[in-house]
């Protein structure tokens, strides 16, 4: 299969350069030429298979035209090592724990996909990989896990210098190796503008041998549509759900769409935002204004400028109407998210996230109006990971730190500063070569 660029259909690669360049020379993003619908045969028994057997046929349908079947069995069984439980909350309002992978976050599934899709796609060569990626949170720690130690690799982590969480900090920062953390002056915006601003750079890229880790590389996002089959399975038979997704840079809802396109019965989507409310802005108005992200409690979505929206314009044709028919935005204030973690624990003895109490909070509006509607939130990330807003609304200790991310406490940070400043980043690259 072949590769285009949202910015110009006529730019076309093939698998090897969109999944490792990740991104074209006019800054706009990959999509596949065709996006492909899974067989009748797949949806007649998907409800009795596994969860690597739904990642298999979607990884099949996706890069089976390039890759081995035992390749990509190989690829999906190294990935999907952990479950995606759906725990019911009440009648109607179910919660997808993404949380249970290395590093306690949803970006699991789709880091660990990547790092095993590159290391085939790259097989034989002696060449070093460098690996860069921009985080608000989750996904530098893993990238960071995925491609721990891994030869012929290296991975340089930016992140926005106060804006994560201090475990969160401790995964990007406390592994040492072939890993490599920059703290940035600035948002996680200007992260992410730093990484595009290298991969633009073509004399730049080529020598260092670019990739993104980041959702704007198709092999993050397509991992992540097995788990929305794998929930809706877990679902009775014949209820269709509404998903529910707290978003930042829209690639988990990207990949719900992806699901979609696949053949997945869905309701209905929900974008849940914090106070980073440009695409329901969007979904409200038919206007979308980018602007500088914002700091809130749930920092993995203050995004103020979504890489990943091209791509949703370019699943609905551009079109605002067939989008907005398909999606609904929404977004709550940090009083209001605290409010929903102590809600949810007195209610149903559950502790929620920070993201995952902006969707229950967005779950709980829809089904107001929806009243027969079955929700699934994305719980994208374990509530030990956010200790300071647990404590402050639950009380101390009252989150049970699991020991993976309990021992990172007490490493080393090591990380260099930089100014949210190309040139300096560039040369800082350079310097590093």
């Amino acid at each position: 299969m072949l590769y285009h660029s949202t910015n110009n259909p006529a730019h076309r690669v093939d698998l090897k350069e969109a999944i490792l360049r990740s991104l074209p020379p006019d800054n706009g993003l990959y999509m596949p030429d065709s996006l492909p619908v899974l067989d009748p045969a797949f949806w007649q028994f998907w409800h009795e298979l596994t969860f690597p057997e739904i990642g298999i046929a979607v990884a099949d349908a996706f890069f089976g035209e390039d890759v081995p079947p035992q390749a990509l069995v190989d690829i999906v069984e190294g990935t999907v090592t952990f479950d995606a439980p759906l725990v019911t909350l009440g009648p109607g309002d179910h919660m997808l724990e993404l949380f249970h992978g290395p590093t306690l976050a949803f970006k699991d599934f789709g880091a660990r996909f990547m790092a095993r899709l590159m290391a085939w796609l790259t097989r034989g060569e002696d060449r070093e990989l460098t690996v860069l990626v921009a985080t608000s949170g989750d996904t530098g720690g893993a990238v960071a896990s995925a491609f721990h130690n891994v030869p012929g690799t290296r991975v340089i982590i930016l992140y926005p210098q106060g804006k994560v969480s201090g475990l969160q900090e401790k995964q990007l920062t406390a592994l040492g190796g072939n890993i490599t953390a920059l703290e940035i002056q600035g948002t996680f915006d200007d992260c992410q503008a730093l990484v595009k601003s290298a991969f633009l750079d073509r004399d730049l890229a080529e020598r260092l041998n670019l990739t993104s880790a980041n959702s704007i590389n198709l092999a993050r996002l397509v991992p992540q549509s097995f788990y929305y089959i794998h929930a809706s399975r877990q679902l009775p038979e014949g209820v269709i759900p509404t998903f529910v997704i707290p978003s930042g840079n829209f690639g988990n809802l990207t990949a719900g769409l992806l699901a979609l396109q696949l053949g997945l019965p869905v309701d209905h989507f929900i974008a849940a935002t914090n106070r980073n409310d440009v695409v329901p802005e969007y979904l409200r108005t038919g206007q979308y204004i980018p602007r500088p992200g914002v700091p809130t409690i749930s920092n993995a979505m203050d995004v103020g400028a979504p890489s990943n929206f091209v791509r949703m314009a370019a699943l609905f044709g551009g079109s605002w109407e067939a989008m907005k028919s398909r999606i609904t935005g929404m977004s709550f204030s940090d009083d209001q998210t605290r409010a929903a973690i102590r809600t949810v624990k007195a209610l149903y003895q559950y502790e929620i996230d920070p993201h995952g109490a902006v969707g229950w909070l967005a779950a709980q509006k829809w089904r107001s109006t929806h009243p027969s509607s079955a929700t699934i939130t994305l719980e994208t990330a374990h509530p030990a990971k956010f200790p300071d807003v647990m404590e402050a609304e639950l009380g101390p200790n009252s989150i049970e730190v699991p020991e993976r991310l309990a021992i990172l406490a007490g490493r080393e940070k090591v990380a260099t500063l930089l100014p949210a400043d190309p040139t300096v980043f560039r040369d800082w690259l350079t310097a590093s070569l």
